[in-house]
């Protein structure tokens, strides 16, 4: 060994320094993993669905910390994120307001879902827009860039700016094109400045914007400067979304890799609990357990859909 190292011109000096180092630093290695894990040991980190984040998360998070001293680091970054991060172990635990599709990446097959609570589809405008309830026919007409005007739905004579998410398969994204078109690939129209990255954006700027609309989480909206319209005769209540009366409704969930830690399990287990339930309750969103008849109606994603 000695030989090879000094035809590779390394000195004795050079050798015994190296392996002097690689001695001294072992240890050092060790504590820092050790330190690393005792701190992960206390931290579950989650990621994804903003409109989850901002729904219940931040508050079920801290409950979760006062009672059992562990920490649930929150952060977005979307649906898609969520799930494919829980997958991949760079996250403990995913939000997403979709399923997962493995057709579209197949390391999406390799997340377990959780579902904790149902979230409505809320369509949104500024505060000072007059109407009051949109069809589902002008909807379609809006996104399809057919609708253009607001006097052609009852509003004042000004242009309509449609805020939409990027790409087709984000959480709000992909539920409308299921629920409104039932077909995932269907195009929307508007301007470029209008696509945004998140939903959070869609809802900040709609609250800034007189001639905006837009769809988002009802469970994110109602925390926004917006007005939430009806939807064919129907306001996404605390009541319409438990009974189905509402029609645009979906799962909302916790998503983790095949095999998740004891602590992953646990903070599932609690937000599923009646403690847990209580506090999704408390922010006005309907827990998945309070509503299961939601179950038996065959709109959930994938069901006669292109």
């Amino acid at each position: 060994m000695l030989q090879t190292l000094k035809s590779s011109s390394y000195s004795k000096q050079g050798v015994w320094g190296v392996l002097f180092a690689c001695l001294f630093a072992s240890p050092l290695l060790m504590f820092s993993a050790a330190t690393h894990a005792a701190a992960d040991k206390n931290t579950i980190r989650w990621a994804g669905c903003g409109i989850t984040k901002k729904a219940f998360m931040k508050e079920l998070a801290k409950a979760y910390q006062d009672k059992t001293g562990v920490n649930v680091k929150l952060s977005g970054g979307g649906a898609t994120k969520g799930i494919r991060d829980a997958a991949n172990m760079k996250i403990d635990i995913g939000g997403s307001c979709r399923m997962s599709l493995p057709e579209v990446d197949r390391v999406e097959l390799h997340a377990s879902l959780h579902p904790v609570a149902w979230d409505a589809l809320a369509i949104i405008v500024n505060k000072k827009n007059s109407v009051k309830n949109i069809t589902t026919a002008q909807i379609k007409q809006i996104y399809k860039g057919k609708i253009t005007n607001w006097k052609s739905i009852n509003g004042r004579n000004a242009p309509i700016n449609l805020y939409i998410r990027r790409g087709k398969i984000s959480g709000v994204g992909y539920a409308i094109r299921q629920y409104v078109f039932a077909n995932s690939n269907t195009k929307f129209v508007t301007r470029k400045d209008l696509i945004k990255k998140s939903s959070g954006p869609i809802e900040k700027g709609i609250a800034k914007d007189i001639n905006g609309i837009g769809i988002t989480g009802i469970s994110s909206a109602r925390k926004r400067n917006v007005k939430i319209i009806g939807f064919d005769g129907k306001a996404p209540t605390y009541a319409n979304v438990r009974d189905g009366k509402y029609t645009l409704y979906r799962p909302l969930y916790l998503v983790t890799n095949p095999s998740p830690s004891k602590d992953v399990k646990e903070f599932i287990h609690f937000a599923g609990s009646k403690e847990g339930r209580k506090i999704i309750r408390d922010n006005g969103t309907v827990p998945y357990k309070d509503a299961p008849r939601l179950l038996s109606k065959m709109l959930i994603y994938g069901f006669d859909v292109k």
